[in-house]
């Protein structure tokens, strides 16, 4: 036997039956605890995880056998992975896996915005018919500003190209080949200068927190629609609400939060977010983007082929 895995969270059999045939005997804790898991892990030399354990130092330290984390989906933030690095431990993750399943979403939330989907939806079930209130507008012709140009970044701006519409992007560290139907920019300016659409596509760490906040919403030239299927806590939920109200932000598509679940947690974040996801122009998810029955099987294999290297 290799020895034990902590599976703490949702996973695809692929990769526990994978893990079992390499000789890996897998612990199930899809629903784990922060505090549970102290008991659990200190046997491990493996964990998979999602968003629902924080593996810090403290974690790891009750883990003196750890030798591999394995993140289904992307955003390492939930893992110290310098000091799990300085130990030997080798941290991996699975943004292809569940990449064009969060660009699919994008499009979707933005088409159901600006088309009225939803809201001319719940009005026919009411029995209301609206024709002008709900008259939409279309992609085409419109420039949308990417910010992130890694897997998500890239997989939205490839459902996006047969919209005929014109795609900016820029990354602070850009990789790889960028298609022809994508202008990459040098820096910020010719997104605030242009942009009708926003979409975020970045990792969460100090550099990102608060990211959207006052100062930068006030460089756009023209109202925007904010899509955020990145982080929740990259956008300034104050700027945003304020943003929306004074029709700066036009529309806001929103599959995160800073702070999720959003029944939860700061008494007043949780009103402002009440507030907001039910505005007129606004449409919410529950941090599903990522999340299909197809993603979970990708980000499963992803993490199998990883691990087998």
């Amino acid at each position: 036997m290799k020895g034990n895995v902590l599976i703490a969270a949702p996973v695809h059999p692929v990769l526990t039956e994978g893990l079992t045939s390499q000789g890996y005997l897998c612990q199930i804790h899809e629903s784990i605890t922060q505090q549970a898991a102290f008991g659990l892990i200190a046997d491990c030399v493996g964990v998979v995880t999602s968003t629902r354990l924080k593996l810090d130092k403290d974690l790891l330290d009750a883990a003196p056998d750890l030798k591999w984390i394995a993140r289904m989906g992307s955003g390492m933030e939930v893992i110290d992975v310098p000091y799990a690095e300085s130990r030997g431990i080798r941290c991996v993750s699975s943004p292809e896996g569940n990449c064009n399943a969060v660009g699919e979403h994008a499009v979707g939330m933005l088409l159901a915005l600006i088309r009225r989907i939803t809201w001319s939806h719940s009005e026919i079930g009411s029995g209301i018919w609206k024709r002008d209130e709900n008259r939409g507008y279309e992609l085409e012709g419109k420039t949308v500003g990417i910010i992130g140009f890694g897997h998500t970044g890239q997989a939205f701006a490839s459902k996006l190209k047969g919209f005929d519409v014109k795609i900016l992007a820029y990354d602070k560290s850009p990789v790889g080949d960028v298609p022809a139907y994508v202008q990459l920019c040098d820096s910020l300016d010719p997104i605030f200068e242009n942009a009708d659409i926003l979409s975020l596509h970045v990792s969460l760490g100090a550099d990102t927190v608060n990211y959207f906040n006052e100062d930068f919403l006030a460089r756009f030239r023209k109202p925007i629609i904010l899509i955020n299927t990145s982080r929740g806590a990259v956008v300034n939920t104050r700027t945003l609400y304020e943003g929306v109200k004074s029709g700066r932000i036009s529309g806001a598509c929103l599959d995160v939060f800073e702070q999720e679940p959003i029944t939860l947690g700061d008494k007043e974040l949780r009103e402002t977010i009440a507030e907001l996801v039910f505005m007129p122009n606004v449409i919410a998810t529950p941090h599903i983007a990522g999340y299909t029955h197809e993603a979970l099987y990708k980000m499963s294999k992803v993490l199998l082929d990883k691990l087998g290297t």
